[in-house]
């Protein structure tokens, strides 16, 4: 595995699938979330199985962490590779003149991303852990929405929220649509795709920012 890891090639492979893998998580987590927007029972209810079942807690939840861990380390040791190989500097060079100004800059907009993450794990994630391991309250099934909604208050957050998703976004415009490259989808598909993941690039995170906003709205006026 070690000798595997050092091929570029096997990394970008790994990082391909990996994001691939959190794609779907993220579906699955906007899915959800906009439950909210809809009905504070359904996402209570909803949120309340997601946070009390034993296949989701113990066993997607560290695969989910783990693919965030194992993305993110990939995609910056490839970083680091790239910029080292670049031993000559062409001074006329134009860097955007055969790629996006999204694909020059993904290292950029996936360390956003990762600093959203550990604030979306400091406002959810512990202190779940905390209410459920170590304070050991009792659990309340209709707590999940109060707590959602109370987050989005501020509105400095909720800008930090919004300002992520918009990296999320430019994030995923290249790097969905050339996961699929990596792991050999055949170019007669992958143009058929590539519509379909811009369109999944845009609506989600735009999807996710009307939700904050939504909330935040809600709550002053």
């Amino acid at each position: 595995m070690g000798g595997i890891l050092k091929s570029s090639i096997a990394r970008k492979l790994v990082m391909a699938l990996s994001g691939l893998f959190l794609v779907l998580f993220l579906l699955q987590h906007f899915l959800i979330n906009f439950t909210s927007v809809l009905s504070a029972d359904l996402f209570n209810e909803i949120s309340h199985f997601m946070g009390t079942n034993f296949f989701v807690q113990f066993l997607l939840q560290p695969v989910l962490i783990l693919g965030v861990i194992v993305h993110f380390v990939m995609g910056i040791a490839l970083e680091i590779k790239n910029r080292n190989a670049r031993v000559k500097k062409y001074v006329r060079f134009n860097g955007g003149a055969n790629s996006s100004w999204m694909s020059r800059n993904m290292i950029w907009t996936g360390l956003v991303v990762l600093a959203f993450l550990g604030l979306h794990f400091y406002d959810f994630w512990f202190p779940e852990i905390y209410h459920k391991y170590i304070a050991i309250h009792p659990e309340d099934p209709m707590r999940y929405y109060g707590e959602t909604v109370a987050k989005f208050q501020d509105p400095i957050r909720t800008g930090l929220y919004v300002i992520s998703f918009i990296f999320l976004a430019l994030h995923l415009l290249h790097g969905f649509s050339s996961s699929f490259q990596t792991v050999g989808w055949h170019q007669k598909f992958y143009k058929g795709l590539r519509g379909a993941t811009v369109a999944f690039s845009i609506l989600i995170p735009l999807g996710f920012i009307f939700i904050a906003l939504f909330h935040y709205i809600n709550q002053v006026q």
